[in-house]
């Protein structure tokens, strides 16, 4: 024990610590919250229990702050999961992008991916702090456990579960699903982009489109049919397409409509001969959440390349 009260003898200031580790704790909060809003207040609230701690006593800082941050996620998610607020489908298509900020949005989506923050945000918390700890951030079971309040069995089966969840099951073998996922990004490209041209290209011309009657403004024909019908459509609708992201919808290659990572509306595509031969836009509660969704990219979730993945990585002593 050094003179100055710290473990270490580094004779540093606990802000200055902390400061060392504020961008690796604000990382864990928002892949745990989807939201940086919530991450910042997560971090901040564990600056003001360290001020109240003896910082004599913490004989490791980041593990110490990791545990911190992690359960505050973890009671929020509780609270959050209580009150069932912002249910999925909630917002109507055309308000999407009212009240995001951009700036944050581009943060959390770079950060994260925003087909991972749809689907974390279907893991019980529980779930979802064991995953983001261990995959995302390479933390052992014997530090999660307490987080969660399980055996370190118990803990690496919550991981593996929300692992599972995350990968999903494809419908289809890798070769035709990697053609499926080419058609469907060509299509949220060309959506994006508001290319007349390319929507009649990517679109069969017998193409049909179908929706819920919460995806479309009143008065709106619940179906479409035709290529120029429906990319005339579709051509309008990519103003919501920059909030979109090509997933796994139970089981193929599809579309999600997510602002801020909170799910709004889902684009499930059918595909033959190479173009988008119908699609139907899901935008009921119900439906919604019997989905089952899944990120289309399951080698970054892997350990091994953990420091290009999705979550990113960061090592803490063990």
């Amino acid at each position: 024990m050094s003179g100055d009260g710290f473990p270490d003898g580094s004779g540093v200031e606990p802000a200055a610590r902390f400061e060392a580790e504020r961008g690796r704790l604000r990382a864990i909060a928002q892949r745990m919250l989807g939201s940086t809003g919530e991450a910042e207040d997560a971090v901040q609230e564990a600056w003001l229990r360290l001020v109240r701690t003896d910082a004599a006593e913490i004989d490791n800082l980041p593990g110490w702050l990791t545990t911190v941050v992690s359960r505050i996620c973890l009671d929020l998610l509780r609270a959050r999961a209580a009150r069932r607020e912002e249910p999925a489908g909630e917002a109507l298509p055309e308000a999407v992008s009212e009240g995001t900020d951009p700036e944050r949005e581009a943060v959390l989506v770079d950060s994260v991916g925003r087909a991972l923050l749809v689907v974390l945000d279907r893991l019980g918390p529980a779930e979802r702090v064991a995953f983001v700890l261990h995959d995302g951030f390479a933390v052992p079971f014997e530090q999660i456990a307490p987080i969660v309040g399980r055996t370190p069995v118990a803990a690496k089966k919550l991981a593996s579960r929300a692992r599972q969840r995350v990968r999903g099951t494809a419908a289809l073998p890798p070769e035709p699903l990697a053609g499926h996922r080419r058609v469907v990004e060509a299509f949220l490209a060309a959506a994006r982009g508001g290319d007349l041209a390319e929507l009649l290209a990517v679109l069969a011309p017998d193409v049909v489109r179908r929706a819920d009657p919460a995806a479309l403004p009143p008065g709106r024909a619940l179906v479409a049919r035709g290529a120029r019908t429906v990319a005339g459509e579709t051509t309008v609708f990519g103003r919501r397409a920059r909030y979109g992201a090509v997933a796994l919808v139970d089981g193929l290659p599809g579309i999600l409509i997510a602002p801020d990572g909170r799910l709004r509306l889902v684009l499930r595509m059918a595909v033959a001969d190479g173009r988008v031969a119908g699609y139907e836009v899901v935008a009921d509660p119900g439906r919604l959440a019997a989905l089952e969704l899944a990120v289309l990219e399951p080698a970054v979730l892997e350990p091994a390349v953990l420091g290009s993945g999705v979550l990113g990585s960061a090592v803490l002593p063990r």
